[in-house]
């Protein structure tokens, strides 16, 4: 039988997918990822050396980062996994984490703070608390609907995400401003960030509001989107706990290599801690 990706096969495997409980974002990315294996094999029975070429034109002629390769080729191995076709599955390229980051990359608390005035300034209270949910507790942007009336009032988030369930702390000081703006807006049971249907606020257009504050608040745009919240918490928690294995806890990873991403320093930080060290001795 000849090993032949057809874009008809997709819709087979979508629901296989579903059935093992990926999210929708998950199961989207890996369908879009596979379509481009499908241009390139062009209806040509698939084999390891074509597989292997694939991963080589990705790196050599289309320029793709490192971390863009690797998502393509998990969601192929995946492909062939559930197709049986072990032999087919090629290695990931393995990435040595930096140490730092560039510093027009992540929001520095002073931002942040801007980004909540400027929200408050132009009316967005809604964006404002948003802002200040997310980045007070590390949670991700889709699970925000966890942040209910009732939550709220418990100062106890629960939150059911990748078929794993934690429990989220809300500070006091959110949980205060929190029932502030329920009760402005006669919110007594639900979820708290909603539509005016009482659905909850799409995610697009969150990060499309976020986008807007940036002149205002004189942040950087390609710093401004909702998981930047989540990477300021995280930094911010393990400078004052220096616990990884806790943060993982807190962020919801199963491993704490994911947690690493998020507490890096950036490059100023990280010069700034060489120098401390005083290992070049003045003779």
């Amino acid at each position: 039988m000849k090993r032949i990706i057809k874009e008809k096969m997709l819709g087979r495997y979508e629901t296989f997918l579903k059935n093992e409980e990926k999210s929708k974002a998950t199961i989207n990315k890996y369908l879009c990822d596979l379509k481009k294996l499908i241009v390139y094999l062009d209806g040509r029975e698939i084999n390891k050396e074509l597989v292997l070429s694939y991963k080589e034109k990705l790196m050599s002629e289309d320029g793709y980062k490192v971390s863009s390769i690797n998502s393509f080729l998990v969601a192929a191995n995946c492909f062939f996994e559930y197709m049986g076709w072990q032999d087919l599955k090629v290695k990931t390229y393995r990435v040595q984490q930096e140490t730092f980051c560039p510093e027009n990359k992540f929001l520095t608390k002073e931002e942040y703070v801007r980004l909540v005035k400027a929200a408050k300034k132009m009316g967005k209270i809604r964006l404002a608390m948003i802002i200040q949910t997310i980045c007070a507790t590390g949670i991700r942007v889709s699970e925000l609907k966890a942040v209910t009336a009732a939550a709220v009032r418990d100062s106890l988030v629960v939150i059911h995400n990748k078929g794993k369930v934690r429990t989220v702390l809300l500070p006091d000081e959110l949980k205060e401003e929190l029932l502030c703006y329920m009760g402005k807006n006669g919110i007594r049971k639900g979820i708290v960030f909603r539509t005016a249907s009482g659905k909850a606020v799409n995610r697009s257009n969150i990060w499309r509001e976020m986008k807007a504050l940036c002149k205002k608040a004189d942040v950087d745009e390609n710093k401004v989107f909702p998981h930047n919240l989540r990477h300021l918490f995280a930094t911010v928690f393990y400078g004052v706990k220096k616990d990884m294995a806790k943060l993982a806890d807190v962020l919801g990873h199963s491993s704490i290599e994911t947690t690493r991403i998020y507490i890096k320093t950036t490059i100023r930080e990280h010069k700034k801690q060489l120098n401390q060290m005083k290992l070049v001795p003045v003779i």
